[in-house]
Protein backbone atom coordinates (compact mmCIF):
# COMPACT_ATOMS: atom_id res chain seq x y z
CA UNK A 1 0.00 0.00 0.00
CA UNK A 2 1.16 3.81 -0.61
CA UNK A 3 2.90 6.33 1.74
CA UNK A 4 -0.57 7.66 2.38
CA UNK A 5 -2.20 4.70 4.05
CA UNK A 6 0.88 4.34 6.29
CA UNK A 7 0.28 8.10 7.47
CA UNK A 8 -3.13 7.44 7.75
CA UNK A 9 -2.74 4.48 10.19
CA UNK A 10 -0.54 6.76 11.78
CA UNK A 11 -2.88 9.70 12.45
CA UNK A 12 -5.88 6.62 13.30
CA UNK A 13 -3.41 5.32 15.69
CA UNK A 14 -2.91 8.24 17.19
CA UNK A 15 -6.59 9.24 17.56
CA UNK A 16 -7.18 6.10 19.37
CA UNK A 17 -4.74 5.76 22.19
CA UNK A 18 -6.13 9.59 22.65
CA UNK A 19 -9.31 7.88 22.51
CA UNK A 20 -8.57 5.14 25.37
CA UNK A 21 -7.24 7.49 27.73
CA UNK A 22 -10.67 9.31 27.23
CA UNK A 23 -12.19 5.79 27.70
CA UNK A 24 -9.98 5.13 31.18
CA UNK A 25 -11.19 8.42 32.09
CA UNK A 26 -15.32 7.66 31.53
CA UNK A 27 -14.52 4.50 33.33
CA UNK A 28 -13.49 6.38 36.06
CA UNK A 29 -16.29 8.58 36.27
CA UNK A 30 -18.99 5.40 35.91
CA UNK A 31 -16.98 3.98 38.91
CA UNK A 32 -16.82 7.33 40.88
CA UNK A 33 -19.98 8.01 40.24
CA UNK A 34 -22.06 4.20 40.90
CA UNK A 35 -23.10 4.38 37.63
CA UNK A 36 -22.25 1.07 36.34
CA UNK A 37 -25.84 -0.53 36.72
CA UNK A 38 -27.12 2.67 34.73
CA UNK A 39 -27.53 0.34 32.10
CA UNK A 40 -28.83 -3.16 33.60
CA UNK A 41 -28.24 -4.52 29.84
CA UNK A 42 -25.78 -4.55 27.06
CA UNK A 43 -25.40 -3.91 23.88
CA UNK A 44 -28.26 -1.79 24.62
CA UNK A 45 -29.62 0.70 27.21
CA UNK A 46 -33.01 -0.55 28.80
CA UNK A 47 -33.40 -2.82 25.33
CA UNK A 48 -33.02 1.18 23.66
CA UNK A 49 -30.47 2.16 21.76
CA UNK A 50 -31.10 5.50 23.01
CA UNK A 51 -31.57 5.24 26.91
CA UNK A 52 -34.52 6.88 28.15
CA UNK A 53 -34.72 9.71 30.49
CA UNK A 54 -37.78 9.72 32.78
CA UNK A 55 -38.80 6.21 34.58
CA UNK A 56 -42.34 6.82 32.87
CA UNK A 57 -40.41 5.83 29.55
CA UNK A 58 -39.85 1.97 30.99
CA UNK A 59 -42.40 -0.68 31.47
CA UNK A 60 -43.64 -1.43 35.27
CA UNK A 61 -41.46 -4.88 35.92
CA UNK A 62 -38.24 -3.43 34.28
CA UNK A 63 -36.60 -4.26 37.83
CA UNK A 64 -37.47 -7.62 37.70
CA UNK A 65 -36.89 -8.36 34.05
CA UNK A 66 -33.03 -7.14 34.22
CA UNK A 67 -32.30 -8.58 37.55
CA UNK A 68 -33.63 -12.07 36.13
CA UNK A 69 -31.32 -11.07 32.88
CA UNK A 70 -28.20 -10.17 35.51
CA UNK A 71 -28.78 -13.58 37.18
CA UNK A 72 -28.90 -15.38 34.29
CA UNK A 73 -25.22 -14.23 33.36
CA UNK A 74 -23.86 -14.26 37.05
CA UNK A 75 -24.83 -18.10 36.42
CA UNK A 76 -23.27 -18.28 33.17
CA UNK A 77 -20.34 -17.00 33.91
CA UNK A 78 -19.97 -19.19 37.48
CA UNK A 79 -20.00 -22.03 35.28
CA UNK A 80 -17.12 -20.83 33.45
CA UNK A 81 -15.57 -20.22 36.85
CA UNK A 82 -16.00 -24.14 37.40
CA UNK A 83 -14.59 -25.53 34.05
CA UNK A 84 -11.36 -23.43 35.21
CA UNK A 85 -11.24 -24.84 38.51
CA UNK A 86 -12.37 -21.48 40.46
CA UNK A 87 -15.21 -23.32 42.32
CA UNK A 88 -15.30 -21.19 45.74
CA UNK A 89 -15.87 -18.11 43.69
CA UNK A 90 -18.31 -19.64 41.49
CA UNK A 91 -19.94 -20.60 44.32
CA UNK A 92 -19.57 -17.02 46.12
CA UNK A 93 -21.16 -15.80 42.78
CA UNK A 94 -24.04 -18.20 43.23
CA UNK A 95 -24.70 -17.43 46.82
CA UNK A 96 -24.40 -13.30 46.39
CA UNK A 97 -28.16 -12.54 47.61
CA UNK A 98 -26.86 -8.76 46.64
CA UNK A 99 -27.28 -8.78 42.86
CA UNK A 100 -30.99 -9.64 43.36
CA UNK A 101 -31.80 -6.13 44.64
CA UNK A 102 -33.24 -4.22 41.70
CA UNK A 103 -31.48 -1.05 40.42
CA UNK A 104 -33.48 2.16 40.59
CA UNK A 105 -33.85 4.19 37.57
CA UNK A 106 -31.29 7.24 37.88
CA UNK A 107 -31.37 9.02 34.28
CA UNK A 108 -28.02 10.83 35.68
CA UNK A 109 -26.43 7.46 35.91
CA UNK A 110 -28.07 5.59 33.22
CA UNK A 111 -26.37 8.53 30.69
CA UNK A 112 -23.30 8.86 32.20
CA UNK A 113 -22.90 4.62 31.60
CA UNK A 114 -24.31 5.08 27.90
CA UNK A 115 -21.69 8.16 27.23
CA UNK A 116 -18.85 5.81 28.39
CA UNK A 117 -20.55 3.08 26.19
CA UNK A 118 -20.74 5.25 22.88
CA UNK A 119 -16.51 6.09 23.79
CA UNK A 120 -15.64 2.30 24.44
CA UNK A 121 -17.77 1.62 20.82
CA UNK A 122 -16.00 4.79 19.34
CA UNK A 123 -12.24 3.08 20.73
CA UNK A 124 -13.47 -0.23 19.05
CA UNK A 125 -14.43 1.19 15.44
CA UNK A 126 -11.03 3.03 15.44
CA UNK A 127 -9.18 0.50 16.84
CA UNK A 128 -10.56 -2.24 13.72
CA UNK A 129 -9.71 0.83 11.33
CA UNK A 130 -6.50 0.92 12.56
CA UNK A 131 -6.19 -2.45 12.36
CA UNK A 132 -7.41 -2.53 8.14
CA UNK A 133 -4.23 0.42 7.61
CA UNK A 134 -1.55 -1.39 9.76
CA UNK A 135 -1.30 -3.93 6.59
CA UNK A 136 0.19 -0.83 4.81
CA UNK A 137 3.18 -2.08 6.87
CA UNK A 138 3.33 -5.70 6.54
CA UNK A 139 6.53 -5.62 4.05
CA UNK A 140 8.49 -4.08 6.50
CA UNK A 141 7.30 -4.54 9.59
CA UNK A 142 4.69 -6.88 9.97
CA UNK A 143 4.30 -7.31 14.06
CA UNK A 144 2.57 -3.81 13.26
CA UNK A 145 -0.63 -5.80 12.06
CA UNK A 146 -0.25 -8.65 14.37
CA UNK A 147 0.09 -6.79 17.42
CA UNK A 148 -3.27 -4.52 15.74
CA UNK A 149 -4.68 -7.96 15.13
CA UNK A 150 -4.03 -8.80 18.73
CA UNK A 151 -5.06 -5.61 20.26
CA UNK A 152 -8.97 -5.99 18.38
CA UNK A 153 -9.41 -9.30 20.16
CA UNK A 154 -8.24 -8.05 24.15
CA UNK A 155 -10.61 -5.22 23.10
CA UNK A 156 -13.40 -7.82 22.94
CA UNK A 157 -12.71 -9.90 25.74
CA UNK A 158 -12.36 -6.58 27.73
CA UNK A 159 -15.48 -5.40 27.00
CA UNK A 160 -17.36 -8.64 28.18
CA UNK A 161 -14.90 -8.49 31.34
CA UNK A 162 -16.48 -5.10 31.98
CA UNK A 163 -19.73 -6.38 31.67
CA UNK A 164 -19.04 -9.35 34.37
CA UNK A 165 -17.41 -6.51 36.60
CA UNK A 166 -20.98 -4.61 36.78
CA UNK A 167 -22.81 -8.03 37.16
CA UNK A 168 -21.05 -9.62 39.93
CA UNK A 169 -21.11 -6.48 42.15
CA UNK A 170 -17.52 -5.95 40.96
CA UNK A 171 -15.45 -9.52 42.08
CA UNK A 172 -12.36 -7.96 43.23
CA UNK A 173 -9.85 -10.03 41.10
CA UNK A 174 -11.65 -9.52 38.11
CA UNK A 175 -11.66 -5.01 38.70
CA UNK A 176 -8.02 -5.38 39.03
CA UNK A 177 -8.13 -7.84 35.39
CA UNK A 178 -9.59 -5.34 33.88
CA UNK A 179 -7.57 -2.25 34.73
CA UNK A 180 -4.72 -4.41 33.94
CA UNK A 181 -5.70 -5.28 30.64
CA UNK A 182 -6.71 -1.46 29.54
CA UNK A 183 -3.39 -0.74 30.38
CA UNK A 184 -2.32 -3.49 27.98
CA UNK A 185 -4.60 -2.26 25.16
CA UNK A 186 -2.93 1.20 25.51
CA UNK A 187 0.45 -0.37 25.68
CA UNK A 188 -0.27 -1.72 22.16
CA UNK A 189 -1.42 1.09 20.35
CA UNK A 190 1.44 2.65 21.89
CA UNK A 191 4.05 0.47 20.48
CA UNK A 192 2.06 -0.28 17.02
CA UNK A 193 2.47 3.98 16.89
CA UNK A 194 5.69 4.14 17.94
CA UNK A 195 6.90 0.83 15.43
CA UNK A 196 5.35 2.89 12.57
CA UNK A 197 6.94 5.95 13.40
CA UNK A 198 10.55 4.18 12.99
CA UNK A 199 9.56 1.94 10.08
CA UNK A 200 12.63 1.34 8.19
CA UNK A 201 14.73 3.35 10.27
CA UNK A 202 18.16 1.88 11.67
CA UNK A 203 18.43 2.35 15.30
CA UNK A 204 20.64 2.08 18.34
CA UNK A 205 19.80 1.55 21.71
CA UNK A 206 20.92 3.96 25.14
CA UNK A 207 23.03 2.62 28.34
CA UNK A 208 21.79 -0.62 29.64
CA UNK A 209 21.61 1.36 32.88
CA UNK A 210 19.16 3.95 31.44
CA UNK A 211 16.76 0.41 30.60
CA UNK A 212 16.93 -0.92 33.79
CA UNK A 213 15.66 2.38 35.88
CA UNK A 214 12.98 3.22 33.59
CA UNK A 215 11.47 -0.48 33.01
CA UNK A 216 11.69 -0.59 36.89
CA UNK A 217 9.96 2.57 36.87
CA UNK A 218 7.52 1.44 34.73
CA UNK A 219 6.89 -1.75 36.45
CA UNK A 220 6.40 0.03 39.83
CA UNK A 221 3.75 2.17 38.17
CA UNK A 222 1.92 -0.97 37.08
CA UNK A 223 2.45 -2.12 40.54
CA UNK A 224 0.80 1.47 41.93
CA UNK A 225 -2.04 1.23 39.86
CA UNK A 226 -2.59 -2.45 40.86
CA UNK A 227 -2.61 -1.59 44.55
CA UNK A 228 -4.91 1.67 43.51
CA UNK A 229 -7.04 -1.00 42.57
CA UNK A 230 -7.20 -2.84 45.58
CA UNK A 231 -7.52 0.48 47.57
CA UNK A 232 -11.12 1.31 45.44
CA UNK A 233 -12.29 -1.98 45.79
CA UNK A 234 -11.70 -2.56 49.73
CA UNK A 235 -12.89 1.35 50.20
CA UNK A 236 -15.70 -0.37 48.46
CA UNK A 237 -16.29 -3.05 50.97
CA UNK A 238 -16.24 -0.71 53.82
CA UNK A 239 -18.74 1.55 51.73
CA UNK A 240 -21.14 -1.10 51.61
CA UNK A 241 -20.18 -1.64 55.57
CA UNK A 242 -21.03 1.69 56.50
CA UNK A 243 -24.32 1.41 53.61
CA UNK A 244 -22.75 4.44 51.97
CA UNK A 245 -22.55 7.05 55.59
CA UNK A 246 -19.23 7.83 57.49
CA UNK A 247 -17.92 8.71 54.52
CA UNK A 248 -14.49 10.36 55.85
CA UNK A 249 -13.29 7.24 57.30
CA UNK A 250 -13.35 5.26 54.61
CA UNK A 251 -10.16 5.77 53.81
CA UNK A 252 -8.95 5.03 57.49
CA UNK A 253 -10.69 1.80 57.38
CA UNK A 254 -9.33 0.35 54.09
CA UNK A 255 -6.00 -1.02 56.24
CA UNK A 256 -2.77 -2.00 55.07
CA UNK A 257 -3.52 -1.58 51.22
CA UNK A 258 -3.60 2.07 51.09
CA UNK A 259 -0.66 2.39 53.22
CA UNK A 260 1.42 0.03 50.61
CA UNK A 261 -0.44 2.35 48.14
CA UNK A 262 0.90 4.99 49.81
CA UNK A 263 4.69 3.66 50.56
CA UNK A 264 4.84 2.65 46.92
CA UNK A 265 4.07 6.30 45.66
CA UNK A 266 7.16 7.26 47.74
CA UNK A 267 8.78 4.88 45.59
CA UNK A 268 7.95 5.65 42.43
CA UNK A 269 8.90 9.66 42.47
CA UNK A 270 12.49 8.21 43.83
CA UNK A 271 12.80 6.49 41.00
CA UNK A 272 11.52 8.96 38.17
CA UNK A 273 14.26 11.79 40.03
CA UNK A 274 16.47 9.05 39.20
CA UNK A 275 15.19 8.39 35.58
CA UNK A 276 15.24 12.47 35.09
CA UNK A 277 18.92 12.89 36.28
CA UNK A 278 20.32 10.07 33.43
CA UNK A 279 17.96 11.23 30.66
CA UNK A 280 19.18 14.71 31.89
CA UNK A 281 23.04 13.35 31.27
CA UNK A 282 21.75 11.40 28.03
CA UNK A 283 19.52 13.43 26.03
CA UNK A 284 19.64 17.66 25.28
CA UNK A 285 16.95 19.37 26.87
CA UNK A 286 14.97 19.84 23.21
CA UNK A 287 14.76 16.24 22.80
CA UNK A 288 11.44 13.70 23.56
CA UNK A 289 13.07 12.06 26.17
CA UNK A 290 13.07 14.87 28.15
CA UNK A 291 9.98 16.48 27.28
CA UNK A 292 8.20 12.83 28.32
CA UNK A 293 10.34 13.48 32.13
CA UNK A 294 8.98 16.55 32.10
CA UNK A 295 5.23 15.88 31.37
CA UNK A 296 6.12 13.09 33.38
CA UNK A 297 6.87 15.10 36.95
CA UNK A 298 3.64 17.15 35.83
CA UNK A 299 1.75 13.96 35.83
CA UNK A 300 2.91 12.74 39.42
CA UNK A 301 2.57 16.59 40.87
CA UNK A 302 -0.82 15.95 40.05
CA UNK A 303 -1.37 12.38 41.53
CA UNK A 304 0.01 13.58 44.84
CA UNK A 305 -2.50 16.43 44.95
CA UNK A 306 -5.44 13.91 43.71
CA UNK A 307 -4.11 11.50 46.57
CA UNK A 308 -4.15 14.37 49.38
CA UNK A 309 -8.00 15.26 48.44
CA UNK A 310 -8.69 11.90 47.89
CA UNK A 311 -7.16 11.12 51.90
CA UNK A 312 -8.51 13.90 53.50
CA UNK A 313 -11.38 15.51 51.92
CA UNK A 314 -13.84 12.02 51.89
CA UNK A 315 -12.88 10.72 48.47
CA UNK A 316 -15.11 13.28 45.47
CA UNK A 317 -15.73 11.88 42.63
CA UNK A 318 -13.74 14.11 40.82
CA UNK A 319 -10.72 13.25 42.42
CA UNK A 320 -11.28 9.65 42.22
CA UNK A 321 -11.58 9.58 37.79
CA UNK A 322 -8.79 12.59 38.08
CA UNK A 323 -6.31 9.72 40.29
CA UNK A 324 -6.69 7.07 37.58
CA UNK A 325 -6.70 8.71 34.44
CA UNK A 326 -3.44 10.33 35.59
CA UNK A 327 -1.96 7.02 36.58
CA UNK A 328 -2.79 5.88 33.26
CA UNK A 329 -1.25 8.81 31.81
CA UNK A 330 1.76 8.11 33.98
CA UNK A 331 2.09 4.88 32.50
CA UNK A 332 1.67 5.85 28.84
CA UNK A 333 4.49 8.61 29.17
CA UNK A 334 6.90 5.81 30.94
CA UNK A 335 6.04 3.38 28.11
CA UNK A 336 6.64 5.73 25.23
CA UNK A 337 9.87 7.20 27.34
CA UNK A 338 11.10 3.18 27.61
CA UNK A 339 10.57 2.54 23.37
CA UNK A 340 11.84 6.37 22.79
CA UNK A 341 15.32 4.98 24.41
CA UNK A 342 15.83 3.32 20.80
CA UNK A 343 16.97 5.96 18.56
CA UNK A 344 17.89 6.70 15.01
CA UNK A 345 21.81 5.89 13.94
CA UNK A 346 21.77 8.91 12.29
CA UNK A 347 20.50 11.08 15.36
CA UNK A 348 20.88 11.54 18.88
CA UNK A 349 17.17 11.83 19.68
CA UNK A 350 14.31 8.81 19.01
CA UNK A 351 11.40 9.71 16.52
CA UNK A 352 8.43 11.57 17.99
Amino acid sequence: MSTAAQNRFQKINLTTIVLLFVLILAGGVVRSSGSGMGCPDWPKCFGRYIPPTDINELPKDYKQKYVAKRLEKNQRFAKTLDVFGYSDLAKRIREDRSILVPEEFNAGKTWTEYINRLVGALSGFFLLLSLVFSFSYWKTDKRIAVLSFFNLILVGFQAWLGSIVVSTNLVAWIVTVHMLLALAILAICICTYHAARISGKRTSGAKPLLYLVTLLALIVSILQITFGTEVREKIDAVANHFQGGYRNTWVANAGEIFQHHRDIAVVVLILNIALFVLIRRGFNRHSIQQQLMSFTFLIITLQIVTGILLSYSGLPPVAQASHIVLASLLFGAQFYLLLNLFRGVKGREASK
